[in-house]
């Protein structure tokens, strides 16, 4: 039978927690701690179940991956509501890294693709070419209604900076693609669905790097876009969208609108859902 490892992380440590055993052990967060605990696990059938944490897991995934070991990211929300159906309350690293164990174990969660480095990176530009649009937005309004010469003079110039930092970020992103025959296949069929252009095809390749290795139904489901069915007894409510990535579905909205004027597949499938 499969062993299952939970690890709860933070920026100094890993906690890990095998099931099997019951078994709780710490590692630093660094290259020394990552190779301990890949130690640690050994070499037995095993699966590896963590919340991601932004920078903090990239280190972690990195050499679980090239040891070969098969991981699980969990959403921390879907996380929390399994602790709570649990009756755990309580809130420690320990505990947490242990009912990430038991979730994965009882829910029988399968582990999916990692992330390449070259994803992660095209992960941290884009998250990064959002921020600067938020300030690019942030100093526009306040240009407008800036009276002050001094204050108008450096919102020109912070505009002029968040335009050329935003070209250079998605010139880097650009290159990234076009260098890697994969994502420069999958742009060149997503650019050429009508209404989709180059801005949401890259959006669609860093927020969703599992494209091409699942049915429709588990995309739709993983954009958020999968009608969920609501009925009790004789009862039935309607369907509605939610969960999946939300950053993803707010990026295919406008894409959306311009396809169902303009491509005629999309536009039937709108009115049948309707």
């Amino acid at each position: 039978m499969q062993d299952t490892v939970g690890i709860d992380i933070s920026k100094p440590i890993l906690d890990g927690f095998r099931l099997a055993t019951g078994e709780h052990r710490q590692f630093p967060n660094d290259k020394a701690g990552c190779a301990a605990l890949i130690r640690w696990i050994g070499k037995t059938p095993i699966r590896i179940v963590f919340e991601p944490t932004g920078p903090y897991h990239r280190l972690l995934e990195q050499s679980l991956t090239k040891a070969g070991i098969a991981i699980i990211k969990v959403n921390p929300r879907y996380a929390r509501r399994f602790a709570e159906a649990t009756g755990e309350l309580a809130k420690t690293d320990r505990i947490d890294a242990m009912l990430l164990a038991r979730m994965a174990a009882v829910l029988d969660l399968q582990a999916r693709p990692a992330r390449s480095e070259l994803q992660h990176d095209l992960r941290e530009l884009s998250v990064a070419r959002k921020a600067l649009i938020k300030d690019r937005i942030a100093a526009r309004n306040r240009d407008q209604v800036a009276q002050n010469a001094i204050i108008r003079r450096q919102l020109k110039a912070r505009l002029v900076q968040i335009d050329r930092q935003i070209g250079e970020i998605e010139t880097a992103m650009a290159t990234i693609v076009e260098g890697n025959e994969t994502f420069r296949r999958r742009r060149e069929i997503l650019a050429s669905i009508p209404g989709i252009g180059p801005v949401t095809a890259m959006a669609i390749i860093v927020e969703m790097p599992e494209l091409g290795d699942l049915d429709g139904k588990q995309v739709a489901s993983l954009a958020g876009l999968a009608p969920i069915t609501r009925e009790s007894g004789s009862w039935k409510g309607r369907s509605r969208i939610q969960g999946g990535r939300a950053s993803l579905r707010c990026g295919l909205y406008m894409p959306a609108l311009v396809a169902l004027r303009i491509n005629p597949d999309l536009r039937r499938k709108y009115r049948a859902l309707k």
